[in-house]
């Protein structure tokens, strides 16, 4: 290429500049994202984090976006130099030359790659076009990905050292890279295409065209893109995969079987698929595709049967011949039962009554699977798919009706797996979420056949049938399922908590409303009476976390705000009373005003409940305070008025109101103490099913739970060549009180046995929960949030589970591999 010529580089320089606003654009939309995210994070160091992150992209926006640009310069003049003829052998390298790379450049090149890799799966048309272009500006006899200048890996690059001079925090640095890179995966492929968009305008042409969705090798069905490309140019239909299945066994020695079965469909305009329902052939399959491409969509079924995945949230690229495969073993599954959705029900029974155990599609059909992919790791993990739906659809804790669904998604989840390897690593992955999830919410109902339990199968059904007839390579499906899962968890807790205990989730909100209304007044009389001189600690302790709720209770008064000034009054005396006093004068107005300064405080310690202990304790530091206040030299008179001003002016301050809270109350963190603070009459308590922590006995001895399963200690998936999962989610001990969920089901020791009960409600702060529980008759049992972590953290609490479904699966898979292993060693 020459490097001077103005007509491409003022191509490749417009599109840079494109890719730079992006770029920007994504940095200050990250500024607002991060401040939502430490607004609902409920982690304290999280939130810390991510403000920090925050404070720092904000003030040194442009310096990353100047740094971004810079390094994107850089690289685009390097990557488009001329190519030097050869290079200096590796055995002239002399070992001088050599030098140690530091972690941090080893830390940046993995984030860059993981960057470049997750663009690469969100934009690969885009990217297969934009390098025919960039082939044609570099004068390239190909498209080369490697030679493109704006390959997602450059970008990954720039990307990470921008972030660099961001901030100089390890943790924050990756804080940024990762909300950024979550942005751009968005965003990139509207950047790519515009960016092929404006060449095209410009008139350039491209080296050669990725033609996508039509005939030819790679995107007939039943055949992958191979060597044999040359003799298949001209056939179609039939013809092509005959010709495919005619190569392809002159080459392996694989004749017949699952190529022949190939030919048989493409020869057929329709044949019957055994089940009393017609199947399409490839030729309908593909003037369908015609079709609604004409009409600018792609019908769902045909997503990822021709080639490649889609822009915008695939899950990867599947080989094409083993995606048609699935998708027609998917469609014969389906149609086996006239699209009723319980296919399964004609699997052989187990035995053990009426019900059958669904059958394994992947087990049954592994052979086919395995000779259409290429590729070692494909079949392994056909292989570990087919494993964990063996245990999953015999697993005790789902219940039949519910293992039937979940067997419908076995060749979906087989394509995500093949797809995207996070599915064995991330354990927030949209697809193993949506798994674990209606299993454990199965788990919950005490009957699927009736009542809310056949409500939930029946949405589950419908979910289940929209991933298995629409596009199950998106992602934004299963998000979009799960979204609606969620949703109706939340309708239907809502219904229950209304009819087993009308009024307790309002009477709880209202509760958590006035405990937050208590935690700003308290940090706010905190922070502003710790600086003023001669304040007891003590006292301060006193006023901000006891006093303080007396002064709200007495605020929230239509008495004209009279109670209110008497109160304000006694906490200015409090700290007057203690203050030295030497002369006679200023001892006697300190006994004339104790008798009713003490009454004040025992009416608002009264007023707010305090316990009667808690009171001894503070009067007993109190009137040492006094004797010893009796002893020192008295304040001048200026200094007292001085001081007494200044703690009018604090305690004059009005309390905050309801309306001051922010919307989001849930981003508020709810001290455990001001909530337990919460005081609740008989009444109330008895209503709502408070569990009191002075009516369980903590001495006492937890019976055990014999219908509990032994905590799993291997429950991850680990294959060679793939990333390594995330930590497990706890299933007992205090950290479970911070991961319960909506629906789910719990184990809870409960008046000296253990009972089963479901989280039916959550309050917008998380400081109050409310569990339903019984199978005749329905009971709640409401706690505050330091409540339930002493449960859990005295082994009272535990979930019902001892881990989600697919965790279980692979621990007892790996347990049967065990066992396998010692007998063929014996």
């Amino acid at each position: 290429m020459n490097p001077t010529s103005p007509r491409r580089m003022a191509a490749l320089e417009a599109a840079a500049h494109r890719l730079k606003l992006s770029v920007r654009d994504a940095a200050r939309a990250c500024v607002d994202s991060l401040g939502m995210s430490a607004l609902s994070t409920a982690r304290l160091r999280d939130r810390d984090d991510l403000m920090a992150a925050q404070f720092d992209l904000s003030r040194k926006v442009n310096v990353f976006a100047l740094a971004f640009n810079d390094e994107i310069d850089r690289r685009l003049a390097r990557e488009t130099a001329p190519q030097t003829a050869g290079r200096r052998p590796l055995a002239t390298t002399q070992w001088e030359s050599l030098t140690l790379v530091s972690d941090h450049e080893v830390e940046a090149q993995v984030s860059a790659d993981r960057f470049g890799m997750a663009i690469q799966h969100a934009c690969e048309w885009e990217l297969r076009e934009l390098d025919a272009y960039i082939g044609s500006l570099l004068e390239l006899s190909s498209p080369d990905h490697e030679r493109n200048p704006l390959r997602p890996e450059v970008v990954g690059k720039a990307l990470v050292s921008a972030v660099d001079q961001v901030s100089e925090r390890p943790e924050l640095r990756k804080l940024l890279a990762t909300e950024l890179s979550r942005r751009l995966v968005t965003t990139m492929p509207k950047v790519y295409a515009d960016i092929v968009a404006d060449m095209r305008a410009a008139g350039i042409t491209p080296v050669r065209l990725s033609v996508r969705g039509v005939e030819g090798p790679g995107n007939v069905l039943g055949y992958n893109t191979s060597g044999y490309d040359s003799r298949l140019h001209g056939l179609d239909g039939a013809a092509a995969v005959a010709a495919a299945a005619t190569a392809y066994g002159q080459d392996t020695g694989l004749q017949g079987g699952y190529l022949q079965e190939q030919v048989h469909l493409a020869s057929e305009p329709m044949r019957q698929s055994g089940h009393g329902r017609e199947m399409p052939s490839d030729a309908a399959l593909r003037a369908g595709a015609a079709r609604h491409s004409d009409e600018g969509s792609l019908p769902s079924s045909l997503h990822g049967g021709f080639g490649g995945t889609r822009p915008g949230g695939s899950f990867g690229h599947v080989d094409a011949q083993l995606m048609s495969l699935i998708r027609r073993l998917t469609f014969v599954a389906t149609s086996s039962s006239g699209g009723s959705g319980d296919y399964l029900s004609s699997a052989p029974s187990t035995g053990l009554g009426s019900e059958r155990m669904p059958p394994n599609i992947i087990q049954a059909h592994r052979s086919e699977l395995r000779q259409a992919s290429s590729g070692a790791l494909d079949h392994m993990v056909i292989d570990v798919v087919g494993g964990l739906f063996e245990q999953i659809l015999s697993d005790p804790k789902v219940p039949p009706g519910m293992a039937r669904q979940l067997a419908r998604l076995q060749l979906p989840v087989l394509r995500v797996a093949l797809g995207d390897v996070t599915f064995f690593s991330s354990r927030r992955h949209p697809v193993r979420r949506f798994v674990n999830r209606i299993a454990s919410l199965a788990c919950a109902f005490d009957d699927l056949n009736e009542g809310a339990g056949k409500e939930f199968l029946g949405l589950v059904r419908a979910l289940v049938q929209d991933i298995v007839d629409g596009d199950f390579d998106q992602m934004e499906v299963y998000e979009q399922q799960l979204a609606a899962l969620e949703g109706f968890v939340a309708r239907q807790a809502e219904s229950e908590v209304k009819q087993h205990a009308e009024g307790a989730a309002a009477l709880l909100e209202n509760k958590e409303q006035v405990a937050l209304l208590h935690q700003r007044y308290m940090l706010q009389l905190k922070s502003a009476l710790a600086p003023v001189g001669g304040m007891h600690d003590f006292i301060l302790e006193f006023l901000s976390q006891v006093w303080s709720q007396a002064l709200l209770a007495a605020a929230g008064r239509n008495d004209g705000g009279a109670l209110f000034a008497r109160y304000k009054g006694a906490a200015r005396d409090l700290v007057m009373s203690v203050q030295p006093k030497s002369s006679p004068a200023d001892r006697q107005r300190f006994l004339r005003l104790l008798p009713q300064l003490m009454k004040d405080l025992n009416d608002g310690m009264a007023l707010v409940g305090w316990p009667e202990t808690a009171r001894k304790r503070f009067f007993a530091q109190l009137l040492p305070a006094h004797a010893e206040s009796l002893k020192g030299q008295s304040l001048s008179h200026l200094d007292y008025n001085l001081l007494a001003k200044e703690l009018d002016s604090i305690l004059g301050a009005p309390a905050p109101r309801p309306e001051d809270l922010p919307p989001a109350v849930a981003s508020i963190p709810v001290l455990h103490d001001a909530v337990d603070e919460a005081r609740f009459s008989a009444d109330e308590a008895r209503r709502i099913g408070l569990v009191e922590e002075a009516k369980v006995d903590w001495n006492g001895v937890v019976d055990i739970d014999l219908s509990a399963e032994p905590e799993l200690t291997a429950v991850d998936i680990h294959i060679d060549g793939l990333p390594p999962a995330d930590a497990a989610e706890p299933t007992r001990g205090a950290s479970l009180a911070d991961n319960v969920q909506l629906g789910f089901a719990y184990q809870m020791h409960l008046d000296g046995q253990w009972q089963k009960v479901k989280l039916s409600y959550v309050s917008p702060g998380r400081a109050f929960f409310i569990f339903t529980g019984g199978k005749q008759h329905q009971r709640t049992v409401s706690m505050t949030a330091r409540m339930l972590k002493r449960l859990c953290d005295t082994q009272r609490m535990r979930a019902f589970e001892n881990a989600y479904l697919l965790e279980r699966a692979t621990a007892r898979a790996r347990k049967q591999l065990a066992d396998l292993g010692v007998a063929t060693r014996h």
